[in-house]
Order: structure tokens, then C-alpha cells, then sequence
């Protein structure tokens, strides 16, 4: 007993004398400040905005290194957020792929400023977190709140990880307009939308936020300075995922993903940041890369569960060619999108291309310049290439980013874009491979998660993402595939084989049966979902409204009642015979089943208008 009572004195002095060492070193390690916006691509003068009025962001970006083609890991904060402190992308640990998910994150991981704190950092957050997952801020943060700050260090010479969040230009500041120099005159509308006063003014009030957004990095920037710390701190500046106005957050598009990245590096640590100021990087790049790259900068090895590299590899040639985007559950809609790009071409997949890419949601639609689109989406008012976001989509989709910036000319059928397509096309499947996508997995099954996911036997992904594509693909010829399917012993087999009859729609009409039959024997009540909604695109919506009807029950599982009321929006006009309960549930706790039972039971009473708000008590969005 008393040997091992010693042992334990002698090892805790070496842990102490341990951490003694690593935090004297890190007195010769730099500061780290992240400066992050919201919601914003890059409406920035540095980046050839010529409507932008952003005078200190282009001041850092002279001096510094601008990333020209950047991108967050998903079109809304929290998945995108869920990377940021994990360096994981979050379809590799479902349901941090869905918006508004608790995914649980692996015991041996450890969040980005916990490495850095066992160095000596002082590590600060202010204040934003949204990581969707089971990380407590509390616990990795020195603070995290509404004050935390560098000059909160006991130690005036600790080096520090601060990290500031402006919310100044977060989508809920354009619901109300804001007043600034740029004016609706002045902005230029880019050709997928409409030309409509609503949607100027929301571009206008967006360059205006942006203008004060750069106020406040500007005034942080001066913080640094006044306290003697500009020359020994690293400084990145970045927006969180990409904008907020029409088509953008929430979607797999450009200006869904495509983010701002400026990176300074003060002279004397410049041999960590080799690039010239001034520098404009025109590889493309991930914010999945930030927590490598700020270890790498601090001297700590990257865990072998970061799936991101260094924006600054040693001998400046970096291993990854592509960035990668997803999306699946915004919300309360369910899609399912998976995107690759070089920066010089955009290879989009579709996986319920089904489904129109706008499916109405709540809280984007409080805001004037949606509202709008779809009202002249609604009267018919729309040329083809506008309405298209209201119609659904092909399963892949291809666009030449330098052509054609707004996306607008699909090159996936293009015989001169066929060698871009399969080489994007097999750079995607690789990557969800080597990640374990696990977006094929329906939302609250127990395989989801990062270990559930790996079980041997659990999630045969090669099988599924074959399976999916062929769904995907809606040729009434593998009908026979998808029934046969429907008895597989794996439920996500199960889960896409029923997809498949779905997306078919009416031509699976001879399958009714069979659909009848499964629905009765199928245990697995995410399978029972799909099979319902199934049934009613081939024919019979009489059977498939009860059993949806009996899936919004509040004794279900949310997410499973949310899939359920998604289900019979896609159904339409014969969801009406579950009325009782869609209004019953548009009163529900659970916002996203409030919204999306709110909106059905105005259309199918014919009261619907794009303008009577869906969002009810504390609204909440990315």
C-alpha cells in the first residue's frame, strides 16, 4: 500500500513537473485570435466586392493571407461548428449532420482548445458554442461567455487562444432592415433570383451589416494593439458558414458554403506562415482545416482523429485537393446533399432529388426576400431557371464556378464536362468512404454515431451508397431492385430500398401490395416512414395517410414524427384526412414538428400566404 501510495506521489510530480515545462514553453509559443462572423460570404472589398465597405477586413487581408476559395463543412452553423471543435466533419458522427442534433462525440476525443490548454494556453470563447454534440463548453473553455477575453488571464505573459463571435450579421438581423450607405439601387442581384424590391432591400441591409460587422473587427484588431499584443499574435478572420440571403445558408451551393479566410502572422512568427503578405491562396480549402492548422502553429501534432490538414503544410504543398460540403436535415426539412469542389468546379449529388432544393422552412422564411421569391414562384411569374429552386432536381449537377458563378448552367449532361464529372464524381465517393458518411442512416436510429456507425457488419456503406444512387437515379427498372431490397436484414438497406420505391413515385404502382405487406411486418419505424410515404406516391394514399397519421402521434419519437409530417407534406391534397392531428401538432413544444404541422394544415385548408410567419415561440435558426 505504501508503494503504491509513493508511486502515485512520484507520478503526480512528473505530471506536474510536465505541465510546469509546457507552460514555460509556451511562453515562446504565439497568440491565437479567431475573429469569426455569421452567416456571410465573402461581401468583402478584398475579395473584388466592389458594393463592400469593409476597410478593415482588406486592411488585414494586405498584410495577410486571403484564401480565395474557402468553404465551412456545412451550409449552416451548427454541423459547420460541430467540425470547428472537433476537426471532424460531422456526417462522420451523426446526428451531428442534422441542424439542431446532440451527437455524441467519441471519449477519446478531445475538443481543439483542450490540446492547447495542456500546453499552457489561455483559452477563451465569446460566446457563440452551437456545437452540436454532447461537448460541454464549460469544461473546455478557461471562459466562455458574454465577457471572456485575453485580458482575463491571471498571467500577463500566458499566451492565449481567444476566440470572438460577432452575430452582427446573423440571419435574424435581416429581418428587420438596416439603414447604411449601401442603398437597394446599388447592389447587384445575381441571375437565380428575381428582381423584387423585398429582395434588394435584403441585400442592402446585409452590405450594411457587413460594413458594421467590419467596425467590430476592426475594433478588436485595435484592442490587440492597445494591450502590446499585435506582434505576437496570429489572427484569423472568418464567417462561420457561408451567407444568409436567397439560396444560400442551408444549401449546397457556392454561396451556401463559400466562406471569407484571412489569416495575419506578425514578422517575428513568420517562419510558421511562410506566404508573403498579400498573398491570395487560390487552392481550396476547408474550415475543417482550422483546428490543424492553429495545433501545427502552437506546436501541438495533430490527433489522429482530425480528418482536416494544416493551411500551412511545411513545405508548402498541401495532401487535400478538394473541400468537401454536406446536408442533410436543415431544420425541419429533410434533404440529403453531398457536394465537392477545386474552386474552379462545383460537382453537386442529390440523394432525394425527389424533393425540390426549396422546401419552405420557418425561420429563413421571415425574412422578406424569400417571401417574395416565392410568391412569384406561387403566381407563376417566374423564367425557368428562377423557378427552378422550386422544383426538384436532378441527382447530380455540375457547374464551371469561373464561367458561371451563380450556377446556373448545369454541366453534368455536358459530353465536353464528362472527364470533370467522373473525376468529381469518384473524388466524392472516396471521401465519403474514407469519412464513413453516415448520412445514409435515418435520423435517431441507433447506428448512428461515430463507433455505432464502424460496428463490423452495422452500416455496409459501399453497398448503401450503391443502393442510394440507383434510388437516386429513379428509373422505374429497378423497381424489382428496391422490393427485393425491402426484406434485407440491415435496416438503412431496408431504409433506401424503401427510398427507392418512393422516388419511382407512381410507376411503382404494381408494388402496392408489396408495400402493404412490408408496412405491416416492418419493426424498424424510420423504414415504416419511408414505406407509408412510398405508398402513397404509387397509388394508395388512403393507407399511407393512416399510417402517417399514427406516426405524428406525440408518443413517437420526435424526429420520427417530424419524418412523418414531411412525409404527408410530400403527399399533398390526401393528407387532408389527417388533419386533426397536423393541427394538433402544429401547438407542439418541438419547433421544427410546430413549424412544419403549421405549415401543412395552411395549405391543405388553403390559407397558406409566404408571409404569415411559422415560427412560434423562440424561434430559433443557424
Amino acid at each position: 500500500m505504501s508503494f503504491d501510495v509513493s508511486r502515485r506521489s512520484i507520478m503526480s510530480g512528473v505530471a506536474a513537473l510536465t505541465l510546469t515545462a509546457a507552460k514555460g514553453a509556451a511562453r515562446d509559443r504565439p497568440n491565437i485570435l479567431w475573429i469569426v462572423s455569421e452567416d456571410n460570404n465573402p461581401f468583402i472589398g478584398a475579395y473584388g466586392d466592389k458594393v463592400a465597405r469593409t476597410p478593415n477586413i482588406d486592411a488585414l487581408a494586405s498584410k495577410g493571407v486571403l484564401f480565395n476559395h474557402a468553404y465551412c463543412a456545412a451550409p449552416v452553423c451548427a454541423p459547420s461548428r460541430f467540425a470547428l471543435i472537433t476537426g471532424v466533419h460531422p456526417e462522420s458522427c451523426a446526428p451531428a449532420n442534422h441542424m439542431r442534433a446532440v451527437a455524441k462525440v467519441p471519449k477519446e476525443w478531445r475538443a481543439t482548445p483542450e490540446y492547447l490548454r495542456d500546453v499552457g494556453y489561455y483559452c477563451t470563447n465569446n460566446s457563440k458554442t452551437d456545437y452540436n454534440c454532447d461537448i460541454d463548453p464549460a469544461k473546455i473553455w478557461d471562459q466562455c461567455d458574454a465577457q471572456a477575453h485575453w485580458r482575463n488571464r491571471k498571467q500577463p505573459e500566458q499566451p492565449f487562444f481567444s476566440i470572438f463571435n460577432s452575430m452582427t450579421t446573423h440571419e435574424s438581423k435581416l429581418f428587420v432592415k438596416t439603414e447604411g450607405a449601401t442603398k437597394a439601387a446599388d447592389v447587384v442581384l445575381p441571375p437565380y433570383l428575381p428582381d423584387t424590391p423585398e429582395i434588394r432591400e435584403d441585400y442592402a441591409s446585409y452590405y450594411n451589416l457587413m460594413t458594421k460587422m467590419d467596425g467590430e473587427v476592426g475594433a478588436r484588431l485595435a484592442e490587440l494593439e492597445a494591450d502590446g499584443l499585435a506582434d505576437n499574435t496570429i489572427v484569423f478572420y472568418y464567417s462561420d458558414n457561408g451567407g444568409t440571403l436567397p439560396r444560400s445558408k442551408r444549401y449546397c451551393y457556392d454561396e451556401g458554403l463559400r466562406v471569407a479566410l484571412v489569416a495575419y502572422c506578425p514578422p517575428k512568427w513568420r517562419h510558421l506562415m511562410p506566404q508573403q503578405p498579400g498573398t491570395q491562396v487560390e487552392d481550396a480549402v476547408g474550415l475543417i482545416d482550422l483546428p490543424p492548422t492553429i495545433l501545427g502553429l502552437c506546436g501541438v501534432t495533430k490527433p489522429a482523429h482530425m480528418q482536416g490538414e494544416t493551411l500551412f503544410p511545411p513545405r508548402g504543398k498541401r495532401h487535400h485537393r478538394y473541400a468537401f460540403g454536406m446536408r442533410n436535415r436543415m431544420d425541419e426539412r429533410p434533404d440529403f446533399v453531398r457536394t465537392v469542389t477545386d474552386g474552379r468546379y462545383r460537382y453537386i449529388r442529390n440523394y432525394m432529388p425527389y424533393l425540390p432544393a426549396a422546401q419552405v422552412q420557418g425561420f429563413a422564411w421571415t425574412a422578406k426576400g424569400y417571401q417574395s421569391w416565392e410568391r412569384m414562384h406561387l403566381e407563376g411569374k417566374l423564367p425557368l431557371l428562377q423557378d427552378r429552386f422550386f422544383q426538384p432536381r436532378p441527382h447530380e449537377e455540375l457547374y464551371d464556378l469561373q464561367t458561371d458563378p451563380g450556377e446556373m448552367t448545369d454541366l453534368a449532361a455536358s459530353t465536353q464536362a464528362a472527364s470533370v464529372l467522373r473525376e468529381m464524381r469518384a473524388a466524392l465517393d472516396r471521401h465519403m468512404i474514407e469519412i464513413n458518411d453516415n448520412g445514409f442512416i435515418p435520423e435517431a436510429s441507433p447506428l448512428e454515431g461515430f463507433h455505432p456507425s464502424r460496428a463490423p457488419g452495422a452500416y455496409p456503406l459501399p453497398r448503401i451508397m450503391q443502393l442510394a444512387a440507383r434510388a437516386a437515379s429513379r428509373q422505374p427498372q429497378d423497381l424489382e431492385l428496391f422490393v427485393k431490397n425491402l426484406t434485407d436484414a440491415n435496416e438503412v438497406v431496408r431504409y433506401w430500398a424503401a427510398l427507392g420505391v418512393l422516388m419511382i413515385g407512381s410507376n411503382a404502382v404494381n408494388a402496392q401490395g408489396i408495400l402493404r405487406d412490408r408496412l405491416r411486418a416492418e419493426l424498424s419505424v424510420h423504414v415504416r416512414v419511408a414505406l407509408a410515404e412510398a405508398l402513397g406516391h404509387a397509388g394508395d394514399t388512403t393507407a399511407s395517410v393512416k399510417a402517417l397519421n399514427a406516426m405524428i402521434a406525440p408518443e413517437n419519437l420526435p424526429r420520427v414524427r417530424l419524418a412523418a409530417l414531411n412525409a404527408l407534406t410530400h403527399l399533398g391534397r390526401p393528407a387532408l384526412a389527417a388533419l386533426p392531428a397536423i393541427q394538433l401538432a402544429s401547438g407542439d413544444k418541438d419547433q421544427y414538428i410546430a413549424r412544419a404541422a403549421k405549415y401543412l394544415a395552411l395549405n391543405l385548408t388553403g390559407q397558406y400566404d409566404p408571409s404569415i410567419p411559422l415560427s412560434t415561440g423562440e424561434a430559433k435558426g443557424g
